[in-house]
Parts: C-alpha cells; sequence; structure tokens
C-alpha cells in the first residue's frame, strides 16, 4: 500500500485529506501536537478504513524534534510517496505598525521553517520513491489583502518554495504541487483570533464558504493523476470570492 505523510492532521484540511487519502487505500503518516487527538485519530482511521497508521506526534517547528523522528523512523515506514504540507496557520489581524511579534513569529516558524523542516527531511525518502509533495498554500500567496501582511508574506514564500522544489527536484522524479484555498471554515479563523470563537464566526457569516472536504478533493484530484502528469498548482475559490480580501456577502450565491 501507498504510505503519505500529513502534516497538521488533528483538524480542518488536513483531517478531511487524512479521511480521503485512507478511504483510497493509503498508510499514513499523521502528525499533530495534540497527544490525546493525534492518538484519537489514529484509532478512528485504524478502524473505519482498515489502514496502517503512525503518529507523528511533533510541533513542526522544531527542527531537532523533526530530526529525531525521521531517524528514529521505523523500517516499514520508509517508502513514503506523499507528503502534504497542511501544518499552518494565521494568527492576528493588524496593520504593520501595529503588529504583535509573537504572531509574526508564530507564522512565519510554522508556514515557512515548518515546511521547510519537513521537506528537507523527506527529499531523501521520496528521491527513492519518486513521490510527490504537494503544499497547502492560499489565496493570501498569491494576493494580499488589508491586515493580511505577514501571513500572505508567509504564503507568498510557500508558493516561492513550490516553485524553487518543483524545479529542483524535477531531475529526480519528484512531483511538486501547490493547492491554494481562498476561504475555508475550519478552525483557521479560530486560531488567527486567539480563540475568540464569535469573532472567528463573523468570518464565514453571509456566504458559502469553502469546506475542508472541498480542498481535500482537490489535494486527491492532484495526487491521482497519471505519472506523466503534474498538476503544477490549484487556487480554488468560494464562488462569493472572487478575490482575496473580497466576499460578496448575502447576495444568494
Amino acid at each position: 500500500m501507498p504510505i503519505a505523510l500529513i502534516t497538521g492532521t488533528t483538524s480542518g484540511i488536513g483531517e478531511a485529506t487524512a479521511h480521503t487519502l485512507a478511504a483510497e487505500g493509503y498508510d499514513l503518516i499523521v502528525n499533530g501536537r495534540r497527544a490525546d487527538k493525534l492518538k484519537a485519530q489514529a484509532k478512528e482511521l485504524v478502524d473505519r478504513f482498515g489502514i496502517k497508521v503512525h503518529q507523528m506526534l511533533l510541533d513542526v517547528r522544531d527542527a531537532d524534534a523533526v530530526s529525531s523522528f525521521f531517524a528514529t523512523l521505523p523500517e516499514k515506514w520508509h517508502a513514503i510517496d506523499v507528503l502534504v504540507n497542511n501544518a499552518g496557520l494565521a494568527a492576528g489581524l493588524q496593520d504593520i505598525e501595529n503588529g504583535d511579534l509573537d504572531h509574526w513569529n508564530r507564522m512565519i516558524d510554522t508556514n515557512i521553517k515548518g515546511l521547510l523542516y519537513v521537506s528537507k527531511a523527506m527529499i531523501p525518502i521520496l528521491k527513492k520513491t519518486k513521490g510527490h509533495i504537494v503544499n497547502i498554500g492560499s489565496i493570501a500567496g498569491k494576493e494580499v489583502y488589508p491586515n493580511g501582511n505577514v501571513y500572505c508574506g508567509t504564503k507568498h514564500m510557500v508558493d516561492a518554495l513550490n516553485k524553487a522544489m518543483r524545479r529542483e527536484l524535477a531531475e529526480a522524479g519528484i512531483k511538486v504541487s501547490s493547492v491554494n484555498p481562498g476561504a475555508v471554515e475550519t478552525e483557521f479563523s479560530i486560531v488567527r483570533m486567539d480563540g475568540d470563537e464569535h469573532k472567528a464566526k463573523h468570518v464565514y457569516e453571509g456566504f458559502e464558504n469553502l469546506i475542508a472536504q472541498d480542498i481535500a478533493d482537490a489535494i486527491w484530484f492532484v495526487l491521482s493523476r497519471p505519472r506523466r502528469v503534474n498538476v503544477n498548482e490549484i487556487i480554488v475559490m468560494p464562488t462569493a470570492q472572487p478575490a482575496a480580501g473580497v466576499v460578496l456577502r448575502n447576495l444568494g450565491l
């Protein structure tokens, strides 16, 4: 059975992707920082889909933890075919003058450094399997919007890294793709609003947003193409969101 490693699987897009790939017959390495949720997810995937699951309990921002995980990964899990770099977050919604340094560091460390740490460790494995990297970007990596400054910057970096990886790894037979969502209702806005669920709810009011399964479906489409086909990138938007930072509310779309 093919093996996929997905970062950030305990909620949202990562969770939906784990279920989608499990349904397609992938054994999975699932990742998260919350031991209880990761353990429960692993059990659910095994019980529901009859696959094998290995837990990657760590924060992708921790370079030493990432290196240690791969150094001690059991041999039977070495033939990884797919890496989905999903772990990421937005923190805060302020202009640069009033930005919070902790918010900035969390976004930079997770969205950029975490992706790099996991990718660096995975590339030697993927060279052997001629595997596939799917980076989860954002419309914020294609456009910018007011008060999204640093988050947009990190996702523009993901876009650049996606292109760089594809060029660097082509000769090794590794495919590299990105899926770039618009507004998806997950825990994303709750995290961005520092846990304020009331504020987060308003982000999605008055229009039909994307759901995590929409992005998991796009990821599966990318992965399921024939070997001769690489989908370089996909942008997936709600019908009511024609551009980053522009949402048409209460129009019945």
